[in-house]
């Protein structure tokens, strides 16, 4: 036989062999991908209730390993003089350990701006906005200020004229007009949005637009979380952290302008929406902890309430 059909022969038999190689390898591929999402399947319900006890348990551990170094952190981040003690759901939190109940500080903005209450047959009353403007000096809804770390937790749903509007959820500007802070909703972007003012009175302006907050606009009920510290905005919704971002330094809260909530940016009209409520936390990580409290799988739900109120007691 000539070395030229040698050579074919040759060919041909690794040809085959390396076929049936690569052909076994990715059977076996596709057997262990398959295999991993079985599993990832079945622990991603745990995982998904574990998170918040994980988190909750790490966050602890260091608030008691660094006693001192945590205690002048969480000193300087509430300003109790600024923030008048705040009543809350008592279903948020958990008040099942001996010893006294933990005082939430900070503003309620649906009382402040509402003056209203929902039926005393309603579990968890809902208000419907648009016929009248919210709007309030600032002084009458801040007496003292704002802290400069704080939490602003909204539950609401929009309805089918205002899914698409862009409005302020929450706002507050000077004598002049100019936005101190602001968290506005971009129903046409599907987008939600944080402006403040930094210490040289620059504007300083952060969109949060992660595909997580498309559902915020379908016209269901959904908490919102915007947790403020002094470099950093959190953006959560319905227990989940959706997107953090680093920023500048904001500068303090001028009281002598005016404060609004749920208005059109366009045109300054309520907008319509059903809202139960707006709080303002004096502290930024109620923001997290309210949501995951409230809405934990039940697998850790008592635990999760449990360090909770644990965290808050050593606030107090």
């Amino acid at each position: 036989m000539s070395l030229q059909v040698y050579f074919g022969i040759a060919t041909d038999y690794f040809s085959k062999h390396a076929f049936i190689n690569v052909h076994g390898l990715m059977r076996f591929y596709a057997g262990v991908n398959f295999l991993t999402n079985c599993f990832e399947e079945v622990f991603s319900r745990i995982r998904e209730d574990m998170s918040c006890l994980l988190k909750w348990t790490a966050f602890l551990w260091i608030v008691h390993i660094i006693p001192c170094t945590v205690g002048m952190a969480l000193n300087e981040r509430i300003d109790n003089s600024r923030c008048p003690p705040l009543k809350v759901d008592k279903d948020l939190f958990s008040y099942s350990l001996n010893g006294p109940q933990p005082e939430f500080t900070g503003f309620d903005l649906t009382e402040k701006f509402l003056l209203r209450k929902g039926a005393v047959t309603e579990e968890r009353p809902s208000f419907r906005l648009g016929s009248s403007p919210l709007i309030k000096p600032t002084e009458l809804v801040f007496p003292n200020g704002l802290s400069s770390e704080y939490s602003l937790v909204t539950t609401f749903r929009l309805r089918k004229t205002t899914k698409k509007d862009r409005w302020y959820l929450w706002q507050i500007f000077d004598q002049t007009g100019g936005t101190q802070v602001s968290v506005v909703l971009d129903g046409a972007k599907r987008a939600v949005e944080f402006s403040a003012r930094g210490l040289l009175k620059n504007s300083l302006h952060y969109t949060f637009k992660s595909r997580d907050l498309h559902t915020l606009f379908d016209r269901q009920w959904h908490k919102l979380g915007v947790a403020v510290q002094s470099s950093i905005v959190s953006v959560y919704m319905d227990c989940k952290l959706i997107e953090r971002r680093l920023t500048d330094e904001k500068d303090e809260i001028d009281p002598s302008g005016y404060t609004l909530i749920t208005t059109r940016v366009e045109d300054g009209r309520p907008v319509d929406i059903e809202l139960q409520q707006i709080l303002i936390y004096c502290d930024p990580y109620l923001a997290e902890m309210e949501n995951c409290c409230e809405q934990a799988g039940s697998t850790v739900r008592y635990f999760t309430l449990l360090l909770c109120t644990m965290h808050i007691l050593g606030h107090t």
